[in-house]
């Protein structure tokens, strides 16, 4: 029979021999090695080798996560928030009809891998929170874990090539490392069909770019991702759909709960107080609380609060290691700088040195010496970087070992005179932005029309709800400011500043802070223009007053007052006279107060200072209705009220609504005290006069207290007692809690004395 054409090929290929077919030759190959099936697409001349392709016949089960961490206290929440990101992700991609190995379709569209990017600065605890969950969910991934130190931060400063951990993950996976491509490319093509379907788990650890991790991410929804590091990955969130957890310093029960693990109950608890000393001094941070806990374990004998103690001295010196790099707070923090730009280093060395907690973006470009949009990149980079955190209100902050940090860069890195410009230029900023906010706030006294002396801008104050809240968020960065004017020198400024601020402690009642800036200031005074030593004097009087030294305040009063004299200057000296009638009345002795009142009314008539004429006449009608004449006071008052609204000067009208209040009620007419007492609290709340309205709250409740109305005077003294205590004004919250409770107790025995069935009043 002849054989079927088919055949015959066929037959000729197994043989070797060369045949003709339909006429043609036909070129017979010979085959090496074995397959299931081959297909021949064309002519082929030559041998054809088979080589197997470079997967296993059993995929690997690789199992390359480090071991657990020995010691792991809290992270409720963090742990939480990765459960909750994998649950969701298993939802959306209807994971549950997935298998091991599983190859099929293409998963639902829109679907991904689940990232998580674990984000924080040095030594906070990531790597530790991304191991801890991995192995308490190595059951969600029966198909492996794969782990790789990316150093981004490391003591070598080389980053591992993502071409590395591909060849690392390939060989776990199975592969014969002399199989592997050579270009990062195809061993990420090659990286993705292998994990391709199966349930694995990829950490990549201490990561510094995106172009590390790109490469590393799987194609496949079936595999999980946590990537950690010290920088945000904008790309990784934008891109990738990556769930950024930001981590932040242990809560205090965490904090102590890892020192008492790592040192044990008994110690501990023998010493509680030391225990949360050292937590706040370690500033919640892991790695600083790990190091103190591992000195104090290694020297047992040795109280806890001696561990204190050197960690004040010492600061961030006692949490440096010579020989372990790992083990010393300092050097890994450096690690961080590695990769930041000379502008960069630059500004974070210059926030360690910045007045005040904190930062704002107007407040570094001076700073920095840099314009406005360049420092907001620089400020970006650092907040990537994990070096600096942004807060509500446009602030920038850093933790405080951070900061110290920091500091010690500043003083490493910078010379003298780069620290003393860059303090220049922002002590500068403070001090004209505060000259802008008191022209917003007193317009009509007019603005200071010289440059400060580095030439900054001040930032915009729009209005007054805008100045006082300025006032308030740098209240504590006008505070260093003063104090740095003082070190320098700059006489001037350090006056500026302690005058802005002393208006700020009026306004909300700082006291002490009131009389820690003019003491400082005092010390600048004998280089101060006379004018300016004159409020020095002044200010520092009225502080003393108000802090019940009635002699030391008369004393400088009356230092101020012979400046006064000796310069010819009649509208000082009614001022000043104002300044000694507050100082009686605080003394108790409305009589020598009136006196002064009704010279420094004399004073400002006879030189024509239409204000100080309008306070005089407030205070004399004040003083007035105290000694009893009560008709004379209104008089004084109402001339007094009608000056000042003609001269626009609204923040001094509430102190005389609130004086004709209290000229009311002494007159027995309740309804029209109630009235001015509500016309000056809307007054003193529009100006953010804290310390003036809990003084007319103080005085509304007697009104209502007087007709009756029990629930109304309660409301007020209520918050009469949250200011003066916020205030530091003991001796007024306790008496006004007097009241309180007094009015407590009268309710109680009426409506334990009332019938039954009566309705109470």
């Amino acid at each position: 029979m002849a054989t079927p054409k088919r055949d015959r090929l066929g037959a000729g290929l197994a043989s070797g021999r060369e045949t003709e077919h339909d006429g043609l030759p036909m070129a017979l190959n010979t085959m090496s090695g074995t397959a299931s099936a081959v297909v021949q697409a064309g002519v082929i001349h030559g041998d054809v080798h088979l080589h197997p392709a470079p997967t296993p016949s059993v995929p690997s089960v690789p199992r390359q996560l480090p071991a657990a961490p020995a010691v792991f206290t809290g992270r409720t929440a963090e742990l939480a928030t990765l459960d909750r990101a994998l649950a969701a992700a298993r939802s959306e991609h209807h994971d549950d009809h997935l298998r091991p190995g599983w190859a099929g379709a293409e998963p639902p569209a829109g679907t991904a891998v689940m990232i998580s990017a674990i984000g924080g600065a040095a030594g906070i605890g990531k790597t530790t929170l991304a191991l801890t969950w991995a192995h308490r969910n190595l059951h969600r991934f029966p198909d492996g874990q794969l782990f790789a130190d990316l150093q981004g931060f490391s003591p070598t400063g080389r980053p591992t090539p993502p071409a590395d951990a591909a060849r690392g993950f390939l060989t776990a996976l199975g592969i014969d490392p002399a199989a592997l491509p050579s270009n990062l490319d195809d061993l990420a093509t090659l990286y993705r069909s292998m994990v391709a379907g199966r349930r694995i788990l990829v950490v990549l650890d201490n990561a510094a770019t995106i172009d590390q991790v790109a490469p590393l991410l799987p194609g496949s929804p079936t595999c999980t991702v946590l990537v950690t590091g010290r920088t945000i990955l904008p790309s990784l969130i934008d891109r990738h759909g990556a769930h950024h957890l930001p981590l932040d310093v242990l809560g205090h029960a965490e904090a102590r709960a890892l020192l008492e693990r790592r040192l044990g109950h008994r110690r501990t608890n023998a010493e509680p107080e030391a225990t949360d000393a050292l937590i706040e001094l370690c500033g919640h941070h892991a790695l600083a609380l790990t190091i103190t806990a591992r000195q104090a374990a290694v020297h047992p004998a040795i109280p806890l609060a001696e561990f204190v103690t050197e960690l004040r001295d010492l600061g961030l010196d006692a949490l440096d290691h010579d020989t372990d790099p790992a083990a010393s707070l300092p050097t890994v923090l450096s690690w961080s700088l590695h990769r930041l730009t000379d502008e960069q280093r630059t500004t974070f060395a210059l926030l360690g040195i910045a007045p005040g907690p904190d930062t704002t973006l107007h407040a570094a470009a001076p700073l920095t010496g840099l314009p406005l949009p360049r420092t907001h990149r620089i400020l970006r980079a650092l907040r990537e970087h994990s070096l600096l955190d942004r807060q509500p209100q446009g602030r920038y902050s850093m933790h405080d070992l951070i900061r110290a940090y920091a500091t010690i860069t500043a003083h490493n890195d910078l010379t003298e005179l780069q620290r003393r410009a860059a303090l220049d230029r922002v002590i500068d900023f403070y001090d004209d932005t505060a000259h802008t906010v008191h022209h917003v706030l007193h317009p009509h006294k007019g603005s200071r029309t010289a440059p400060p002396i580095t030439g900054v801008c001040p930032e915009p104050i729009a209005d007054q709800p805008t100045a006082l809240t300025w006032l308030d968020l740098h209240h504590p960065h006008l505070l260093a400011a003063h104090r740095i004017a003082v070190t320098h020198q700059r006489h001037m400024t350090a006056f500026n500043l302690a005058a802005i601020l002393g208006e700020a402690h009026e306004r909300r009642g700082h006291r002490y802070g009131a009389l820690d800036v003019w003491q400082a200031t005092t010390r600048v005074a004998a280089y101060l223009p006379f004018y300016a030593a004159i409020r020095v004097h002044r200010y520092l009087g009225r502080t003393y007053a108000e802090h019940g030294q009635h002699q030391k305040a008369i004393e400088q009063l009356n230092q101020a007052l012979t400046l006064a004299e000796h310069h010819h200057e009649p509208v000082r000296q009614a001022r000043i006279q104002l300044d000694l009638q507050r100082a009686w009345e605080l003394h108790g002795d409305d009589r020598q107060a009136l006196k002064h009142a009704r010279q420094a009314l004399d004073l400002a008539r006879n030189h024509g200072d239409p204000l100080s004429v309008a306070s005089a006449l407030n205070a004399v009608g004040w003083h007035a209705a105290h000694v009893g004449d009560l008709a004379a006071a209104r008089d004084h008052c109402q001339q007094a009220l009608t000056m000042f609204r003609q001269h626009s000067a609204p923040e001094a009208e509430g102190n005389v609504l609130d004086s004709l209040g209290f000229i009311a009620h002494r007159n027995g007419d309740h309804t029209q005290a109630l009235n001015y007492y509500h016309q000056a609290l809307e007054s003193f709340r529009t100006t953010g006069d804290a310390r003036l309205s809990a003084d007319t709250l103080d005085r509304l409740g007697h009104v209502h207290h007087d007709l009756g109305k029990h629930d109304q005077a309660h409301t007020a003294w209520q918050e009469a007692l949250r200011l003066f205590r916020h205030q530091d004004r003991t001796a007024d919250a306790e008496r006004v809690r007097q009241l309180l409770d007094n009015l407590d107790s009268a309710s109680a025995t009426n409506a334990h004395q009332a019938p039954i069935g009566a309705t109470p009043p």
